[in-house]
Formats: C-alpha cells, sequence, structure tokens
C-alpha cells in the first residue's frame, strides 16, 4: 500500500512539474504576443499620422487656385526633393501629380529614383523602406508649414522623426534639420531617443523614469 502510495506522490509531482514548465512556456509565448501586439499597435500610429500629413497635403492642394496650386506643388517637390537628396544621395527626386476628377483635384506622391541613368518611379511606401517615408514625411512637414499662412511663427515640433532612417543616413538628417532652424529662422523642439539627433541641439534635456518620477537632467547647453 506504502509503495502504490509513493507512486501515486511520485506520479503527481511529476505532472505538477510538467504543468509548471508549461504554465512557463505559455506564459512566455502570451508575454511574446503582448509585446508583438504593442509593436504593431505602435506602427499602426505611425502609419496612422504619416497618412494624416499626406491628407493634409491634398487638402493644401486641393484648395488652392490652379496657379497657386503648381506654385506650391513646386515647392513642396522643391523641399522635400532636397531633404531625400540632403539625406539619401542625388539619385532621389520628389513628384506630386496632380488630378482633377469631377471639379475635384487630387494628388498622388511618387519618389523617383536614377539608376545607370534608368529613372524608376515608385510610390513612396515602395521605395528602400521606412526610412525613405520617414524622410518624406518630416519635409512634408516643414514644406505645409512653409506653404502656407496659417502658422507663419512658432518652432517646429517634431516627435521621433526620422525613425526608421538607419544610422548610416541619420546623421544627414541631423544635419537637414540644423539648415531648416537656420534658413527658416524657425525653433525645433524635438522628442527623440536617438543620440545623433539629440547631440545638434542646442539645449537637450533627458528624461528617465525612476522610482515611478520622471527625472530631468541637462545633456547639453550652447
Amino acid at each position: 500500500m506504502t509503495g502504490e502510495f509513493d507512486k501515486s506522490i511520485d506520479y503527481i509531482d511529476k505532472y505538477t512539474q510538467q504543468l509548471i514548465v508549461e504554465h512557463a512556456m505559455k506564459k512566455s509565448i502570451k508575454e511574446k504576443l503582448e509585446k508583438d501586439l504593442t509593436s504593431k499597435e505602435n506602427e499602426l500610429e505611425e502609419v496612422t499620422n504619416s497618412i494624416d500629413i499626406l491628407e493634409q497635403v491634398r487638402l493644401l492642394l486641393q484648395r488652392a487656385s490652379e496657379y497657386a496650386r503648381e506654385q506650391i506643388k513646386q515647392q513642396i517637390e522643391m523641399l522635400v526633393t532636397h531633404c531625400l537628396q540632403f539625406v539619401f544621395g542625388p539619385n532621389l527626386e520628389f513628384e506630386i501629380e496632380l488630378n482633377e476628377f469631377r471639379g475635384k483635384s487630387s494628388a498622388e506622391f511618387y519618389v523617383v529614383s536614377t539608376y545607370d541613368d534608368v529613372k524608376i518611379r515608385t510610390k513612396p511606401q515602395d521605395a528602400r523602406g521606412g526610412g525613405i517615408v520617414d524622410v518624406i514625411s518630416l519635409a512634408l512637414r516643414i514644406a505645409v508649414i512653409q506653404s502656407t499662412d496659417m502658422y507663419k511663427d512658432g518652432p517646429i515640433i517634431l516627435d521621433e522623426p526620422a525613425k526608421h532612417v538607419s544610422n548610416e543616413f541619420i546623421n544627414n538628417v541631423a544635419q537637414f534639420l540644423k539648415q531648416v532652424s537656420n534658413v527658416f529662422h524657425r525653433q525645433i523642439i524635438m522628442v527623440t531617443h536617438n543620440q545623433y539627433l539629440s547631440e545638434i541641439s542646442d539645449l537637450a534635456y533627458k528624461v528617465e523614469l525612476k522610482n515611478g518620477i520622471s527625472e530631468v537632467t541637462v545633456l547639453n547647453s550652447e
């Protein structure tokens, strides 16, 4: 009888250990899925923000007269092209295609890449990944601000600009922002985790959460 009882105890112990291992594995899978979900939600939010910027540009172009619309179109193309070339090199251009349908204007956006004198025209999201989209989105924000009278003065406020731009090109983004600030005489206020972008600033603060309290320190000041 004692032997059978001991066997039952051993079986229960082994089964309990098995359940513990299965629980740990399922918990790990659950945490990974939650992390993936959060990441996808963040990506969706970034795409939604980019779409909002594109819609603002479309509305801007729709409301302008034909002549003014063409002038604004050229200004936006020039600024965004300058930004793309400044960051990624001279082989990229930005184009806006205006269309009229039932009395309403619409605009399509394209990136033109030149390879050995061959031009390839693609949508921004199809041109070399997220870095291109980030830089275009950044340039369009600046173009919208500079092409309207609604926001003549005041700073340019940016939240994690060029988040998907690789380290190979991020320093170029930093220098472009510096140039924008100097040319347009605008202060740039930026939230970023990127070291390159924070190092070009005249004044930078580091915010850390410690024991539930935000701690602010000055990184650099000129």
